[in-house]
């Protein structure tokens, strides 16, 4: 059974009430983006579910953040857990569905959307809501982004390294320019996994390669850079 939270070192994230816990390649989007992303005012997360993302950028930042979420239970869960945060003044959640929602341009976006377009799906309708594009596809969400950016934004994402690939050449053909790409393994030996991305209206690509265990199985110099902030054994 899942651990009903993930305790970091400035927080602690519960998450009894929702279909996605805290994984790994999240926290790897959240700290590669908050050391990449610039100063700014305030900062939009699309599908915030526990709010994890929202937490992992307020901590190294003073961004006033808004989190959408569409699932009620999730919503409640990432209320709470900013809340009991350290930076809860300036941490909000909004329960309502992003091709709805109409409010002011933001300087910044970040999301960790639906996964798996078009893979087999589990029983549970709430988790196939949290992990496949059922209820926010690609070409969605990039109009969700387009609609809600500052004209001089940029945002970040994380998905499967095959969906990455489509979803780069939808943003692409959406007049996004892709700044930094984070590919991610799980080991040296294996594929790569999973991939974040920051876009932006223009700019130069700079690509960047993670593992996240050695050979042994043991966390790589680079993965313990990236999470030492957040991480509380490393």
């Amino acid at each position: 059974m899942a651990n009903t939270f993930f305790e970091f070192k400035q927080f602690t994230v519960h998450q009894d009430k929702t279909a996605m816990k805290v994984c790994t390649d999240a926290c790897i989007q959240g700290a590669f983006t908050a050391s990449r992303m610039p100063a700014v005012p305030r900062v939009l997360d699309i599908g915030t579910g526990t709010g994890l993302l929202s937490l992992m950028l307020a901590q190294q930042s003073s961004a006033a953040i808004d989190a959408i979420e569409l699932d009620e239970q999730a919503a409640l869960q990432a209320a709470a857990n900013f809340e009991a945060s350290p930076w809860g003044d300036r941490l909000h959640v909004i329960r309502e569905d992003v091709r709805a929602f109409s409010g002011e341009h933001y300087p910044f976006i970040i999301s960790n959307p639906p996964f798996y377009e078009q893979d087999l799906k589990s029983p549970s309708h709430q988790r196939n809501a949290a992990m496949h594009a059922v209820s926010l596809g690609y070409e969605e969400l990039l109009a969700a982004i387009k609609r809600l950016l500052s004209k001089d934004g940029s945002f970040s994402v994380l998905l499967p390294y095959d969906g990455f690939q489509r979803f780069n050449a939808l943003a692409v053909s959406g007049g996004f320019v892709l700044r930094e790409l984070l590919l991610v393994r799980q080991t040296p030996a294996h594929d790569y996994f999973r991939a974040v991305g920051i876009f932006g209206p223009a700019g130069t690509l700079n690509t960047t390669e993670i593992s996240i265990y050695d050979a042994q199985r043991n966390y790589t110099p680079e993965f313990s850079a990236l999470l030492q902030q957040y991480y509380l054994y490393l």
